[in-house]
């Protein structure tokens, strides 16, 4: 018993990334913490999202990577295959040992584990699986789902969620929807030989990135062999002796083995009842939190997919430990830096984007000067591969500081992270301008851009 007289200081709901942080920063500070997962430890990202995605898209890449290597001087056979099964089930042992590390680091800080799906029975009281206990705080952390289309026959179509234990090796895949997931599917879809089509309902892929990156991107996967149907989306899907069908709006039909739902994701609260516990929630599902991360019920919090705007791991991580500190180490100055947040898409060539991009800095004001270089890598050079990379950067007039910065090409993702520290600390152009380069990189291209 707690001294507050419940079973529990603090319940989590939801061992994903932002749950296990809170719940093992909670528990280093004294509380005594329970966790519920129907599910396995580790959430979205460990399971059904970042790692195996990374996975599966290093795997796609070696597809290139021995094209490539013929340049080089390496006698590689034309006729080099996959093996689905191979991949897949190497993917899901590093993902059952990643389980076991999140099983074991909420064991070794005390954290109990209780299995099963939790609903609220009132603001202190959770049924987890017929077992009710009592909380003095509880914070929602169950993450997001995969969003299922209404159109017909959307109901049979797989999700992200399904690819990481798909049965066979797809052979032509039809891809519904323009966001990092779905760019991120026809990378990994085409790398390992399948033939995409991707039907996005608007104008360009990627919503809210920089319009060149944007631009770029679809410019290179069409050079690649991806079919991206632009304002097209899907009428209807439907099952066929040997396959499916999906019915485009640009009146084609798309046959195919896999018909790929990558429409976006929503709040996984169906289920847990929080009426019941009177916690309001937006239409979207998503709980409604102030700055504190406080739900309607002062003594329930909720952080991570379910709850923002910035559906990234290291976010949801960073506010569920600042969630602990705050109530369990009196820490109130703790907060999460929210400006410049780095982003990657692990799209072919993949992305690296930092700040505004060039319509949002003029949208919200600032005169702004851009300066940008579109170059083939040395690596490609040999290898006779035609993919660019682009570099851009938005810069402020008036201050000279770096206001965006964004790159679409080989190794975007690594190089971003350097760069987003030089933002958070106010770098201007001067300052790169002043920075030598590392040659020969990509990565030089950001310090010697005139």
């Amino acid at each position: 018993m707690s001294e507050h007289g419940y079973d529990f200081d603090y319940f989590v709901i939801g061992a994903g990334s932002a749950g296990v942080r809170s719940a093992r920063i909670a528990a280093s500070h004294g509380a005594k913490v329970g966790i519920a997962e129907a599910s396995a430890l580790g959430g979205t990202c460990v399971n059904l999202g970042c790692v195996p995605k990374k996975i599966m898209a290093y795997g796609a890449d070696y597809h290139g990577h021995f094209r490539d290597a013929k340049g080089y001087g390496w006698d590689v056979p034309d006729d080099i295959e996959l093996n689905w099964k191979t991949l897949i089930d190497n993917q899901r042992s590093e993902v059952s040992r990643l389980n076991s590390a999140y099983e074991n680091t909420l064991s070794n800080a005390g954290v109990e584990v209780i299995r099963g799906y939790a609903k609220f029975i009132d603001a202190h009281t959770i049924d987890v699986a017929g077992r009710k206990v009592s909380a003095d705080k509880i914070l929602i952390a169950v993450g997001g789902k995969p969003r299922t289309p209404y159109q017909e026959g959307g109901e049979m179509m797989p999700t992200s969620d399904d690819m990481f234990s798909w049965p066979e090796k797809p052979k032509r895949a039809v891809i519904i929807g323009g966001g990092y997931i779905a760019v991120e599917f026809a990378h990994i879809l085409h790398g390992i030989g399948a033939e995409v089509d991707l039907l996005y309902r608007g104008d360009m892929i990627l919503r809210g990135f920089d319009d060149d990156i944007c631009e770029h991107l679809v410019k290179e996967m069409r050079n690649q062999g991806v079919n991206v149907h632009l304002n097209c989306d899907m009428e209807k899907c439907e099952k066929t002796k040997d396959g499916y069908v999906v019915h485009g709006s640009n009146g084609e039909r798309f046959e195919c083995d896999l018909p790929l739902a990558a429409i976006g994701r929503v709040p996984a609260v169906e289920g847990l009842e929080l009426k019941a516990a009177a916690v309001e929630f937006l239409g979207n599902g998503q709980v409604d939190v102030n700055e504190d991360y406080q739900t309607s019920q002062p003594n329930i919090y909720a952080c991570g997919d379910v709850a923002n705007q910035n559906n990234l791991t290291p976010v949801a991580i960073q506010e569920g430990h600042v969630i602990a500190d705050r109530l369990f180490n009196a820490q109130r100055d703790r907060s999460v830096h929210y400006d410049n947040i780095a982003t990657a898409v692990f799209s072919d060539p993949p992305i690296g984007t930092i700040g505004l991009s060039e319509s949002q800095a003029r949208d919200e004001g600032y005169e702004v000067k851009v300066f940008s270089s579109t170059f083939t890598p040395m690596r490609n050079q040999l290898a006779k591969k035609k993919e660019k990379t682009l570099m851009k950067l938005i810069v402020d007039t008036k201050s000279d500081r770096v206001l965006g910065l964004h790159m679409v090409g080989l190794d975007a993702p690594e190089i971003i992270q350097g760069f987003a520290v030089a933002m958070n600390c106010g770098a201007t152009k001067a300052d790169f301008d002043r920075s030598m380069a590392v040659h020969p990189t990509s990565a030089e291209e950001f310090v010697t851009l005139r």
